[in-house]
């Protein structure tokens, strides 16, 4: 028998085995990620139609791209998107610079028990995004917050739910709850380095800033770039705390992101198909940003930083 004939008997009989491990997550996948992907977008190309005074049967129509002609000819949608953009913009260096900060403190060792700062900085990621938003919001609100109210005491009046400072508000949130969670990522890269390298760099006489700035993050870079794309997804689908805050504040309305845009056209508008193009709208947005981001980085003059 040839080598490749063995070769070939092999394969065969490796096919079985592979299918029995990959086959589970291929059909799980496909059913819970490519087919509403395929079904939103589907239903962003048709129009439900009633007939007559609406005690027919509704008709779908097939509009193609009318309705993203639709949302993208909406004023408040269209403010919504650049909203979250400039929100990406505020929360994105913040996310990035929190969760480095804390990883590289604690990596430092100068930190007094380490282990119990990591669980500390992590617990907040384990509070659902309703609740940090409901128990911000309490802390958001003059008359239950005491911070508000310490500060209104020395002649400080801070409103944070106003128009010029909601945006800061729910990023404020956000960092609070997902810094920890980076910060983890963050710190796993960073004791995957041996420590040759940093008894090398201490011998040759450069000190902790040297090291961070020399070793340290140049090493982090992967995870550097990882952070920022999963941030920059996380802020583009803004969606659980204005809705939250929205009867807090006249600041947050119906359309005040993409994705609470596309929530009121679907359950208060009984307009699913528009609402199907708001998302596949909102995930052109996410894609585009991340992987302009990660071609941006990832060329041949960016390599160093």
């Amino acid at each position: 028998m040839s080598v490749s004939t063995l070769r070939a008997t092999r394969r065969n009989r490796n096919v079985p085995v592979l299918l029995v491990l990959v086959g589970p997550f291929v059909a799980f996948f496909a059913l819970f990620f490519v087919a509403p992907i395929v079904f939103a977008v589907i239903q962003s190309m048709f129009v439900t139609k009633t007939s007559g005074l609406g005690y027919g049967p509704p008709q779908e129509t097939f509009v193609f791209l009318q309705n993203y002609v639709q949302a993208l000819s909406t004023p408040s949608f269209v403010s919504s998107i650049g909203r979250v953009l400039l929100f990406a913009v505020i929360e994105v260096p913040l996310m990035l610079a929190c969760s480095l900060a804390l990883a590289l403190l604690l990596d430092s060792g100068r930190a007094l028990f380490p282990r119990a700062f990591r669980v500390f900085y992590f617990m907040p990621y384990g509070v659902p995004g309703v609740i940090a938003s409901l128990l911000w919001g309490f802390l958001y609100i003059p008359a239950t917050s005491p911070i508000l109210q310490g500060l209104a005491s020395i002649g400080i009046e801070v409103a944070p739910l106003s128009s010029g400072n909601i945006l800061f508000a729910i990023a404020n949130i956000a960092l609070w709850n997902f810094a920890g969670y980076n910060m983890l990522i963050v710190i796993a890269s960073l004791q995957s380095v041996s420590g040759d390298l940093y008894e090398a760099a201490r011998l040759d006489g450069a000190g902790e800033w040297a090291i961070i700035r020399n070793i340290k993050l140049p090493l982090l870079r992967p995870t550097i770039i990882l952070i920022t794309v999963f941030t920059i997804i996380g802020t583009l689908q803004l969606f659980v705390e204005p809705l939250v805050l929205k009867p807090l504040t006249a600041a947050i309305n119906s359309d005040f992101t993409p994705n609470l845009a596309a929530y009121n056209q679907s359950f208060s508008q009984a307009n699913p198909n528009l609402a199907a193009a708001m998302a596949v709208i909102v995930a052109i947005i996410a894609f585009v940003f991340s992987f302009g981001f990660l071609r941006a980085v990832n060329r041949k003059g960016n390599r160093a930083w």
